[in-house]
């Protein structure tokens, strides 16, 4: 009996990408790492202090408040946007011309660059100039992003919730293109309601669609910088100042090189750790059904 002999040469069409994700990645993330545990003074001097910025972050108030901060905004994002781009995704046609025009009036707010976004909005909610600033203003709200917390929290979130439902809506519509015909006449024979099709066929079949869509949103919402910064840059006060931002002042603000690069880490570890139990925990009762 031949043993067929093992053809190692394929490694080497891995080896370029290899080496981009180690130039992309895994340098600078080593660099980050060199700083934190180091005081830097100027170029050409630097003292070994090992975990002393870690403890001085983590007993920093600026990363409690920023930090509770965050995952309240995060968590308001997941709430809204899952559900109504599940909604909208339900909503729209399965083929034709309608169907083609509906992706692509979705994929439009997709497209616009982030800063684009932050300036739209800044313009749209002024009372003066703005639309909605002023429709608010004629009916008798009071309203005032770049002076109220209240006011300024909500754009921002609205703003988030106008800029990315889109790209949940879109993966939940590939997903339900995806699910054979013969569901849908099995359910049809059965005599099935719109939420018991929905209940049994559709969400299920949409648990890896929502799974992708859930870990992006959450990444992308918890690191969220330039929409918040152009739109109110952090405030009034610290009320939309974000994790991303609170690193960024201390970073370039205040070049706290050491601090900045251990929080950046503290930062890093807290995004790997959630998605790892948002996925562990969807894999979880996917298995359990």
């Amino acid at each position: 009996m031949q043993h067929k002999t093992d053809n190692n040469k394929a490694w080497w069409l891995v080896l370029p990408v290899f080496l981009l994700v180690a130039f992309s990645a895994i340098i600078p993330l080593m660099t980050v790492v060199n700083y934190s545990i180091q005081d830097i003074f100027d170029q050409n001097t630097a003292y070994f202090v090992g975990s002393e910025w870690y403890k001085e972050i983590l007993n920093d108030s600026r990363l409690h408040d920023s930090l509770l901060r965050q995952f309240i905004y995060s968590a308001c994002v997941l709430l809204i946007e899952i559900p109504l781009g599940i909604l909208v995704a339900l909503t729209m046609p399965s083929k034709g011309v309608k169907a083609s025009l509906v992706l692509i009036v979705l994929a439009i707010p997709l497209l616009i660059p982030w800063n684009v976004v932050g300036t739209i909005w800044q313009i749209f909610g002024r009372a003066d100039i703005g639309l909605l600033g002023w429709f608010l203003s004629n009916i008798g709200v009071d309203y005032n992003y770049a002076s109220n917390p209240v006011d300024a929290w909500v754009t921002v979130l609205v703003m988030d919730v106008w800029h990315w439902t889109s790209l949940v809506a879109l993966l939940c519509y590939s997903g339900l293109r995806a699910i054979p015909d013969v569901y849908y006449q099995a359910a049809k024979i059965d005599r099935a309601s719109n939420w018991a099709v929905f209940r049994y066929i559709q969400l299920p079949k949409l648990k890896n669609v929502l799974l992708i869509g859930v870990l992006l949103r959450f990444m992308d919402s918890f690191m969220i910088y330039t929409e918040p910064f152009v739109l109110t840059g952090g405030g009034p006060g610290n009320a939309t100042t974000f994790l991303s931002q609170t690193l960024t002042k201390m970073a370039v603000g205040q070049f706290d090189i050491g601090p900045a690069a251990a929080f950046s880490i503290i930062y890093f570890l807290i995004i790997l750790l959630v998605c790892w139990l948002f996925y562990t925990s969807m894999t979880a009762m996917d298995k359990e059904k």
